[in-house]
């Protein structure tokens, strides 16, 4: 409202008034002049007539004040109003410490947990237009795969629904500081991807176009995080060199500290994409994600269409490569909050019912303690009280008990949000990093407001109806003697609703124990007691050859081994439980094939690994030490490959290969293990094929050991020894595997099938 009509309505009540002022004296005149005449008529003087007409009609100015106060807003009345309804709760301290604890407890928690939502559901992204903003990928064996990069490279030139198209990928590196090499997390992208997202360095610059082509100078931009951490702040960093596997990055610029990007949200470093990886010379190797910008005037299903028809296109000049392959968008916001906003809501519903439970017994509580004063009220009411004054007193007394418990809520909720920060999954805060921002804010104090209002309304409304005028004479009459006829009505009621939103959060916590009980006993296909791991990564320089990174596994294997309590060592590339990654398209010969992609999962052990998780081998013989570079390529494969792709059959000895079963790629199956859980638990079980990780050795790695001993004591001496074999080794990641273990950094979630 504007200030000019602030002031016109000011006058309008203050006209309002003074005209109320001259009709009430008005009114006086006519009557006080009426029973004059009346007591004139009567025989008395007018003088006598006067008196006796002033001492029948009383004093007029206690009146004119009396009826000011009916119809005007006086503030002696209201705090009249709160000292009444404060001497009420002093008087009665029991009922006043339990209606505000429960209303504190309701209320804190609902506004705990509206916090979390806000700042993942109502908060906009951080980035410009987020509402514009899009998550790009393919579609192929799943809804949402990588992309490949030649399939970018197709759909950023001809689509013409995008303002801009960028990608993404995770990779890991170890920063040498000095004589410390430690592993980092990473993200390569291409040259507009801070563009398209509409984030701008704190200090330096951005990318400029051209600089994710090959051979490009070697650059990389800060998080403001790992600024702050490794570089102590220091606004010369622009322009430094930092050591990332063996190369020299030049950084020239520092990300702002809101920016935050969910799916890579571990990234301290960002680098462009230069030299294509191994996966990325081939186009049916897919390990990039992308993130779109919508032109003006475009909607997401129209880009949607677009890049459909240019997939339908390369899937005909690409017959091997593009076969059955689609695409697939999505704002960036549910790819982001998609997956915690059923879990956010799930839990503001039950506090919700929460808050309802403690309203109810709140309600409860005043109906029992306005059975002291039925009495009161009715004396109340029979002297002159109207209903408006007597549901001004009940408002007064509500307001005051919701106040008290929404302040007590509000040091709650503060609480309440520190703690269940930290109890957050680490998986959870890594994709989800904007939980981490929840706290107190405007959204958070209005959400509480409402809900100290509507608490307050609750608690008169419960009131009113019980001191209703229409129960004067009963109050009269039965005093404190009886509970009267509202009560058994109302308070049945209250009872009765109390009990189903009881039942109905009953029921939720009695599911959700079950699916947890469920899941917690989903066999995971091997043994996870007494388990540790660790993850390694070797310096690219140290080790060029297979035969030097063989050595090193022999050596670390000996060392691990000599560690006491220690029975088994093994090696893996990506350790049990951690995600659906690293795929590959196989084909059967023999069997028909019409261009599908055979999707699998492709895992590269040692052969001790098996035995060291207590896998199952239900046919053959597992890998062994033989099985290297020098032998043919053999592979163990589980049970669910086996019933997909050799049903009725015995697999053993059957050859497995590429889509187009060149020589390269074939192995023999020698064979066949129990499933082991490669993915998450509520995933179902998924074909995996197993390699000879000495044919094909990795840089990155997974090392498990079963002990005898306390898994969690034997960490920091695994950790110790595995330092010792090499003292530029990156180390990280020491976990027990109890139902779960944590995956590489930057190589989780990308699929590499062969060409």
């Amino acid at each position: 409202m504007s200030v000019l009509g602030r002031w016109a309505r000011k006058v309008a009540i203050l006209i309002r008034r003074n005209q109320f002022a001259d009709e009430l004296k008005e009114e006086i005149a006519f009557h006080h002049q009426h029973v004059e005449e009346d007591m004139r008529a009567r025989g008395m003087s007018a003088e006598e007539a006067r008196h006796a007409a002033s001492r029948q009609f009383g004093n007029t100015l206690q009146i004119r004040e009396r009826s000011h106060e009916v119809v005007g807003f006086r503030w002696e009345t209201v705090v009249q109003d709160v000292r009444f309804a404060l001497r009420q709760l002093v008087r009665q301290p029991g009922f006043a410490a339990t209606a505000i604890a429960m209303l504190a407890l309701g209320m804190g928690a609902s506004t705990a947990i509206f916090g979390f939502v806000d700042a993942a559901l109502i908060q906009p992204l951080p980035y410009a237009q987020p509402n514009r903003l899009l998550d790009v990928d393919e579609s192929a064996t799943s809804p949402r795969s990588n992309l490949s990069y030649d399939d970018y490279q197709d759909w950023k030139a001809m689509n013409r629904t995008l303002a801009s198209l960028d990608v993404y990928t995770g990779m890991g590196y170890l920063l040498q500081m000095g004589s410390v090499s430690e592993p980092v997390s990473a993200a390569r992208v291409s040259d507009g991807f801070f563009h398209t997202l509409g984030v701008r360095p704190m200090l330096g610059r951005d990318f400029l176009p051209g600089e994710d082509r090959p051979s490009q100078p070697k650059i990389v931009m800060l998080t403001y995080g790992a600024w702050k951490r490794r570089f102590d702040g220091h606004s010369d960093v622009i322009g430094r060199s930092v050591n990332l596997s063996g190369g020299e990055y030049t950084i020239i610029g520092v990300l702002p500290p809101s920016f935050s990007f969910a799916p890579r949200a571990d990234a301290e470093f960002w680098v462009p994409l230069l030299d294509k990886s191994n996966c990325e010379t081939r186009r049916s190797c897919h390990n990039l994600d992308g993130v779109g910008r919508l032109r003006d005037g475009v909607i997401a299903q129209a880009a949607l269409s677009d890049l459909k028809q240019i997939a339908a296109q390369l899937a005909v000049r690409y017959p091997i490569s593009n076969h059955g392959q689609g695409a697939t968008v999505q704002p960036l916001s549910e790819l982001i909050v998609g997956r915690v906003r059923p879990i956010l809501l799930m839990l503001l519903a039950g506090v919700g019912l929460l808050l309802l439970i403690a309203c109810v017994n709140v309600a409860s509580l005043v109906l029992v303690q306005s059975e002291s004063r039925r009495r009161e009220i009715a004396v109340r009411g029979a002297l002159g009280a109207t209903s408006a004054r007597l549901i001004r007193q009940f408002a007064t007394e509500g307001l005051l008990l919701s106040a008290a418990g929404g302040s007590c809520a509000l040091a709650l909720a503060g609480c309440l949000m520190v703690i269940l920060r930290g109890l957050v999954p680490k998986a959870m805060a890594d994709r989800t990093p904007f939980l981490g921002a929840a706290g107190l804010n405007a959204h958070v104090g209005f959400f509480l407001a409402a809900m100290t209002l509507l608490a307050m309304l609750v608690l008169t409304g419960i009131s009113t109806v019980r001191g209703s005028l229409r129960d004067l004479h009963d109050g009269l009459s039965e005093g404190g003697r009886g509970s009267g006829r509202v009560w058994r009505q109302l308070g049945g009621k209250l009872v009765t609703a109390e009990l189903a939103v009881a039942v109905v959060l009953l029921g939720g916590a009695g599911l959700l124990g079950k699916s947890l009980y469920r899941l917690l006993r989903v066999d995971i296909g091997f043994n996870p007691d007494h388990l540790a791991a660790v993850n390694v990564m070797i310096p690219q320089n140290a080790y060029r050859n297979p035969e030097q990174l063989n050595a090193l596994y022999d050596e670390l294997e000996r060392k691990v081994r000599e560690v006491p309590g220690v029975e088994s060592v093994g090696f893996t590339d990506t350790l049990p439980l951690g995600c659906y990654c690293n795929t590959d398209w196989i084909r059967i010969p023999g069997k028909p094939f019409h261009g599908e992609h055979n999707d699998v999962m492709q895992r590269d052990v040692s052969a001790g690994f098996m035995k060291t998780l207590q896998a199952r081998l239900l046919k053959g013989r597992m890998l062994n030490d033989f099985d290297d570079a020098q032998h043919p390529k053999v592979i163990l494969i589980n049970e669910t490959l086996a019933h997909t792709y050799f049903p009725g059959e015995d697999p053993i000895g059957k050859m497995i290969g590429g889509t187009t079963l060149d020589a390269k790629s074939m192995r023999q199956v020698v064979g066949v293990v129990a499933d082991v859980r490669e993915a998450a638990l509520e995933d179902n079980a998924l074909p995996v094929e197993y390699f000879s990780i000495r044919q094909e050795p990795d840089n990155f790695f997974g090392l498990v050991v079963r002990t005898a001993q306390d898994e969690k004591a034997l960490l920091p001496q695994l950790s110790r020894t595995i330092g010792q074999a090499h003292a530029g080794l990156g180390i990280y990641g020491e976990t027990t595997m109890p139902r779960g273990s944590p995956s590489r950094p930057g190589r989780c979630c990308t699929s590499f099938p062969p060409g």
